[in-house]
């Protein structure tokens, strides 16, 4: 990715979306067990980010600045957290959307993807929290079946718990707009 916002514009950012995840309650502290099947101590509630016009907006927007510097064609979410995001993504940035099913349906059209993809398109997908990248790494070798390619995940939240090494051996950079060690200062 080109580096054409400046350190103090990416702080401002960053700061601009910690103040809306934490007034929108998306950051929660008690006793939690993630996708992933860890423990925690914290939550990052992403969905309920997205069910706040003001807050999906300030996401959409912050990852369509950074969409703007990259070599892509479509925008891309994973079932369920993913596709709130992604979709405002594809308006700000007039981009079009594909939708990642975790699974085949049984029934209707059978398809891993809702919307168009094609074996030369260039995809970004968003996703809500990265953790291991596991769920996002199974999605990336999904599209990659289909002969497209994805060079980039953005993130709204990293938890630093190795989903960006996982994303890099899988040949993909993970570009979080806050990583967890920023929001729980």
């Amino acid at each position: 990715m080109k580096k054409s916002e400046t350190e103090s514009e990416l702080e401002t950012q960053k700061q601009e979306l910690i103040a809306a995840l934490k007034a929108c309650g998306a950051v929660r502290y008690g006793d939690f067990t993630l996708a992933s099947g860890k423990k925690s101590k914290y939550y990052i509630d992403i969905k309920r980010a997205s069910t706040d016009p003001k807050t999906l907006k300030l996401i959409a927007q912050q990852a369509a600045s950074r969409i703007k510097q990259m070599d892509v064609d479509i925008v891309a979410g994973v079932e369920l957290g993913g596709v709130p995001l992604a979709t405002a993504v594809s308006l700000e940035t007039e981009l079009p959307l594909l939708i990642v099913r975790k699974a085949v349906k049984d029934y209707g059209t059978k398809s891993r993807f809702v919307g168009d993809i094609k074996p030369k398109n260039r995809l970004v997908i968003l996703e809500d929290v990265t953790t291991s990248g596991g769920s996002v790494r199974d999605a990336i070798d999904v599209i990659r079946e289909t002969g497209a390619s994805v060079k980039y995940v953005i993130s709204v939240v990293d938890r630093e718990e190795g989903a960006k090494e996982n994303l890099n051996e899988a040949g993909t950079e993970l570009i979080p707009l806050v990583s967890a060690s920023d929001l729980l200062k």
